[in-house]
């Protein structure tokens, strides 16, 4: 009787387990502690799942009817991080923005494989040092050094496996994940060693160094938002369009490193290898927002682009390509500053083109999000005004709410006078292109001089 209740016991544990797992319904709650924004928006992808506004207690909870499994990502402004979903999930996280990544952590069903990917993604940014030390080592020490670190995330990754039984779907991402963050180094290799060993040419390697090229997938539906896959693409194909021009190319006085030939070639492995259309658009768009912030010429800057409508004429980012395109004609030598309005430190609109007198002024950008950035940009701009008394200096605020940027205002001893704040972000970074944190626009009686100056080499 005892085996009977037992058998009968273990039955209905394994139709709760069975039912829970069948469950369409997946419930995503947490807390942020110092919150940044009113809302967290969850995204597959590019597109928008569902989103929930913050409690009085800095609470939410999204709740889905159904879910399309795989990775996801969460955007709490200005920050994002993965979220990885299925059928069934019943998650709790807990973060706090003044240490975002390092602070998160997830509780409840579906919690092992997420509370992993997040390990990762640390293990691999604490890893950036160690990796960057060891470029100098002979190609096969390095391989060695690089499988060493793989092997081990992989043996954490199965005890997990093991341990949780996770789903065969998500123990692929997740070893995707490892593999692809160690192809990376491996294909950076070759010309960091140069770099490294003062060397006139890069090394040459064993026949075996890229064995793992032959398990490259660049088909996966799945893996297109996963970062450590997505860079690896765009490493890859930059190491690609190096050795075959190299190879094949008259690479006297080094043309191959001319941006636009280089790009072209950039573009046509991308229409030849990639046949995943939403992995293709945003390698096309990669390699196009990578060359057109170089500020080549505008001769050349329109050979690129008529290649780019020929080979990626239905990108879906073309609108976004074609609007950068015109935006750099646009932030041209002599031409007027754009009509922009930020405001000044007594919430006054202020024109760029009134803050540009007849002194040279150097416009440079930071954000209160990235506090280690405003201390290193100050500390520069103090030095630059001292080396460059004849250059007024002025800040743009981006990304930051209003009082928390008077705060650091204070907290920096910035001088107020020169120091400007916007609240439209996306218009202020598409109208001055402003993709790089050390970008800077130097400008004389509201016309440009140079509007793709770096605050570090250009001064």
């Amino acid at each position: 009787m005892n085996r009977i209740l037992l058998c009968f016991a273990l039955l209905l544990l394994m139709g709760c387990a069975e039912s829970k797992k069948e469950s369409p319904t997946v419930i995503l709650a947490g807390e942020i502690i110092n919150p940044t924004s009113d809302y967290v928006i969850l995204y597959r992808g590019d597109v928008i799942v569902d989103s929930a506004r913050l409690d009085n207690s800095n609470r939410f909870l999204i709740r889905l009817d159904s879910v399309h499994e795989g990775l996801h990502h969460f955007y709490h402004k200005p920050e994002l991080q993965y979220v990885y979903l299925e059928k069934g999930d019943s998650m709790q996280m807990r973060l706090n923005t003044l240490n975002f990544d390092e602070s998160l952590i997830f509780s409840g069903r579906g919690d092992a494989l997420n509370n992993f990917m997040l390990e990762i993604f640390l293990a691999n940014e604490q890893e950036e040092e160690y990796v960057a030390s060891i470029y100098g080592l002979t190609p096969i020490e390095f391989k060695q050094k690089i499988d060493s670190l793989r092997n081990t995330k992989e043996e954490s990754l199965q005890d997990i496996a093991d341990e949780s039984g996770i789903s065969e779907q998500a123990y692929e991402l997740a070893r995707a994940s490892i593999e692809y963050s160690s192809y990376i180094p491996m294909e950076a290799y070759p010309f960091y060693h140069k770099k490294r060993s003062g060397d006139d040419k890069i090394p040459e390697l064993p026949e075996n160094f890229y064995d793992y090229r032959r398990q490259v997938n660049f088909e996966n539906e799945g893996f297109i938002y996963l970062r450590p896959y997505y860079n690896f693409m765009k490493y890859h194909l930059g190491n690609l369009a190096y050795m075959n021009c190299r190879r094949e190319c008259d690479t006297e006085n080094e043309k191959f490193r001319n941006q636009l030939h280089y790009n072209q070639h950039k573009m046509v492995l991308v229409d030849s290898l990639v046949k995943q259309p939403e992995l293709r658009d945003n390698l096309f768009r990669s390699v196009a927002v990578d060359y057109l912030l170089k500020h080549d010429s505008e001769q050349n800057i329109k050979v690129f682009m008529d290649g780019f409508h020929r080979l990626s004429g239905n990108n879906k980012h073309r609108s976004e390509i074609d609007s950068l395109y015109v935006g750099i004609k646009r932030m041209q030598p002599d031409k007027e500053l754009p009509d922009l309005m930020v405001y000044n430190v007594d919430g006054e609109p202020v024109s760029l083109k009134q803050i540009s007198s007849d002194k040279q002024v150097v416009f440079y950008f930071w954000s209160g999000m990235e506090p280690g950035h405003l201390k290193i940009i100050s500390k520069h701009i103090a030095g630059l005004k001292v080396k460059h008394p004849d250059y007024q200096f002025v800040g743009i605020n981006l990304r930051t709410e209003q009082p928390r940027w008077k705060m650091l205002l204070e907290t920096n001893q910035l001088d107020k006078e020169e120091q400007y704040w916007t609240d439209n972000f996306e218009k202020v970074a598409h109208t001055l292109i402003v993709y790089d944190p050390n970008k800077s626009i130097i400008a004389k009686d509201g016309v440009i001089v140079n509007a793709f100056a770096n605050v570090y080499s250009s001064f």
